[in-house]
């Protein structure tokens, strides 16, 4: 399959994010991350993990067993602990017989085709004149389905120039309508979208695919709301805790699980 050509924006973020990734970044906080000694940095963290199972029935209602993840970063589907309960590795857990990995940034390149494209928190991260062409590989890749999760907030994270690592934000209904319009192409190929608020508040749109449309015997097609996580509820009493009393909670929280304390470290890194 023909690669595409990145324009000379999207060519200069990659040689950002590969410095990034080897040398270190600074934070909005003021915050320095050595890359070589923070192992929950975003290189080196597995996203997919904490979405696992509201995706474990779409992998067995398509039948997945191959996958691609374009973007990957640090994830390692054959590290045993994916799952806390199991102890299963990723591969393991939705039952999968080939992984493929992209991760420019880290010169990982095993594009290919597979029943399944997963693409976590990659789009944020692109200049906006590349979103279309590399969304539509995406799909030229994928044989059944598409999942995407894409941030709709600043990062923590600055690029070496001091913009924002996150330079395409957008409302989740944009890149909603954006997607619709590249799926038009890709009929056949189903789509699950995941858009995130903030690290802990995210949209899921409802699985759809643009052959539907053309099945359906009206001409207004409608646009279901996504369905909300994490959202945070009214609270109109104020807590006040000491210092000693925020991090006895914090240290509780994380000392009960590793996902806890996988949770605690990202939000740090926000």
């Amino acid at each position: 399959m023909e690669k595409i050509e990145l324009s000379k924006k999207g060519k200069e973020l990659i040689k950002f994010y590969e410095r990034m990734s080897t040398e270190g970044y600074e934070r909005r906080d003021g915050n320095y991350i050595n890359k070589k000694d923070n192992q929950s940095s975003s290189f080196s963290s597995f996203e997919l993990r904490r979405f696992r199972e509201i995706l474990l029935p779409y992998f067995k209602k398509y039948n997945i067993k191959s996958i691609l993840d374009y973007g990957c970063g640090g994830s390692n589907w054959e590290l045993e602990g994916f799952d806390i309960k199991s102890t299963k590795s990723a591969k393991e857990f939705f039952l999968l017989e080939k992984v493929f990995l992209y991760e420019p940034a880290l010169k990982i390149d095993q594009r290919n085709k597979a029943d399944c494209i997963t693409c976590f928190d990659v789009f944020e991260h692109i200049f906006i004149s590349d979103i279309a062409k590399i969304l539509r590989e995406i799909f030229k890749f994928s044989q059944k389905l598409v999942i995407l999760n894409i941030a709709c907030y600043k990062a923590a994270a600055l690029l070496p120039n001091g913009e924002n690592a996150h330079v395409t934000i957008r409302d989740p209904f944009w890149w909603k309508g954006f997607i619709d319009s590249i799926s038009i192409n890709f009929p056949d190929i189903n789509i699950l979208l995941f858009c995130s608020t903030g690290y802990n508040t995210i949209q899921i749109f409802e699985c759809w695919k643009a052959k539907e449309w053309n099945q359906t015997t009206k001409f207004e097609i409608g646009l279901n709301p996504p369905k909300l996580i994490g959202q945070p509820k009214e609270n109109n009493k104020d807590i006040s805790l000491t210092k000693d009393q925020f991090l006895a909670i914090i240290k509780n929280y994380a000392g009960k699980s590793l996902e806890n304390r996988d949770e605690i470290l990202n939000l740090l890194q926000d």
